[in-house]
């Protein structure tokens, strides 16, 4: 993001929170950004489908196949495979243990490449999990996109693995959004 747009600012009405909060990766926050609150509503959901399906197209045009983690990102790898045409797949926790078995849900073809989509990024855990199946899976992941990266440390863990990490928004962004919405002179 280049500066404040309409979008960043509906998704911080929408869904940035602030008080005292426990992130998935342990640490505090004063503020949280509830996926829920953005992913649940028909005009964000679709807004962030298009702009994440044209960043797909642009970091990396060989995707031939989207991939959201389950259960946050799904919503939003649907959306934005609606926005893009390219199908998409859905990569569980961990593998289930009835119906196929799988751990990856959806047809694909091993070598492919995919493009990984994600809510909110902070430590980089769910996503690098996600990196691992996909590629236990034998398809190939080089980039991810987000709709919010915390920068907390989860562009550099992937980066570690070889994936490079696209946020729609950051964290620092958003918040000095929600700043100037609560200073009459912002």
């Amino acid at each position: 993001m280049t500066g404040p747009d309409a979008l960043g600012r509906d998704l911080v009405e929408a869904a940035l929170l602030e008080g005292d909060f426990v992130l998935r990766s342990g640490r505090r926050s004063r503020y949280y950004l509830d996926k829920y609150r953005f992913e649940t509503q028909p005009a964000l959901l679709r807004a962030l489908g298009e702009r994440l399906g044209e960043l797909t197209q642009s970091v990396e045009p060989d995707a031939v196949r989207l991939a959201g983690p389950a259960l946050g990102a799904v919503a939003l790898a649907a959306s934005a495979s609606m926005a893009s045409g390219l199908p998409f797949i859905i990569v569980r926790g961990e593998t289930k243990e009835y119906g196929t078995g799988q751990r990856i849900e959806g047809p694909f073809r091993q070598g492919e490449v995919v493009c990984l989509v994600e809510d909110v990024v902070t430590s980089g855990g769910a996503l690098a999990e996600a990196v691992a199946a996909v590629r236990e899976g034998g398809l190939v992941v080089r980039h991810a996109l987000c709709v919010v990266d915390r920068e907390e440390g989860g562009a550099d863990a992937l980066a570690r693995l070889g994936v490079r990490l696209h946020p729609l928004y950051r964290a620092s962004e958003l918040l000095a959004l929600r700043e100037d919405a609560g200073d009459p002179h912002g």
